[in-house]
């Protein structure tokens, strides 16, 4: 029971990668070319840089669910010529130039449905190679959900597009959560007692919780904003999140919830949309 349990959760969750990809595909598919080499206010990266992240991003998870010596293989080749060099080579392969944005975003596009694909078929019970301990299946699917979704605001950000959003954003709040406690001691902080209560307004306007309620230590606001602060989108301050209590104040300010040595969340300001110029994009 156990383990249909756990297939039907790795199932949704999958559904919800798939989907939160074929909303960014579309974005860019529709997407005036010249924007491919406009730089976003995330680390000056263009959206070329942005989706050839993603994609190679996808390429090791691919790999690891082939199998942990190939997952290690490519761990060595990382550490011996470096992330950029060695995603440059894979990117150009065989050919005289790196691929231009709609051929990236085509490659992206399809290797990240191989990766589905291959998250569907896995087992849902095995733990699979990564960076520091191993992931299940599920928690793969999350995490590629969370980036590809954080990563996407650099787009939308520059290009003024309003975003809009689903229910199955649940995932991303979920790890927020997660990793309270994990924030602070990837930074080497001891980890308060008592994690705040977080509760939260979904894209449906359903309210999300976690830990205990109290008045005196929360996170209250909507569930958009709290996924654009665990991911580092925006920093707390260029929100209307209702912040109190000491505990919950030391979370925001420093709160990620992807993998790696500690990143500084943006400067306040810093990580805000353009001047919206066009008619919301509804994601699929």
């Amino acid at each position: 029971m156990a383990d249909n349990q756990a297939a039907v959760e790795l199932s949704s969750v999958v559904d919800d990668l798939r989907a939160e990809g074929e909303a960014l595909y579309s974005l860019l598919k529709d997407m005036d070319t010249g924007y491919w080499t406009q730089h976003s206010t995330f680390k000056n990266w263009t959206v070329w840089d942005v989706i050839a992240h993603l994609h190679f991003s996808d390429h090791m998870a691919l790999t690891s669910l082939s199998g942990a010596d190939e997952f290690r293989a490519m761990v060595t080749s990382l550490q011996t010529r470096g992330m950029a060099d060695h995603t440059s080579a894979w990117l150009q392969g065989s050919a005289d130039h790196a691929p231009t944005g709609p051929q990236l975003l085509e490659r992206w596009h399809g290797l990240l449905t191989q990766l589905c694909d291959a998250l569907a078929a896995a087992d849902p019970t095995a733990r699979f190679a990564w960076f520091g301990p191993g992931m299940k299946a599920r928690m793969f699917a999350t995490a590629r959900q969370m980036e590809t979704w954080a990563h996407g605001w650099e787009i939308y950000d520059l290009m003024g597009v309003e975003r809009s959003h689903t229910d199955r954003l649940k995932n991303i709040p979920t790890i927020g959560v997660r990793t309270f406690g994990w924030t602070f001691s990837n930074r080497n902080l001891p980890v308060p007692e008592h994690p705040p209560h977080v509760r939260l307004t979904a894209p449906s306007g359903a309210t999300w919780q976690w830990h205990d309620v109290s008045n005196t230590n929360f996170i209250s606001g909507t569930a958009v904003e709290f996924c654009q602060v665990v991911t580092q989108v925006r920093n707390i301050a260029d929100t209307e999140l209702e912040v109190v209590g000491d505990t919950a104040h030391a979370w925001m300010a420093i709160a990620q919830c992807f993998a790696g040595p500690p990143e500084d969340p943006p400067k306040p300001g810093t990580r805000v949309p353009a001047d919206s110029r066009h008619q919301p994009i509804t994601n699929p």
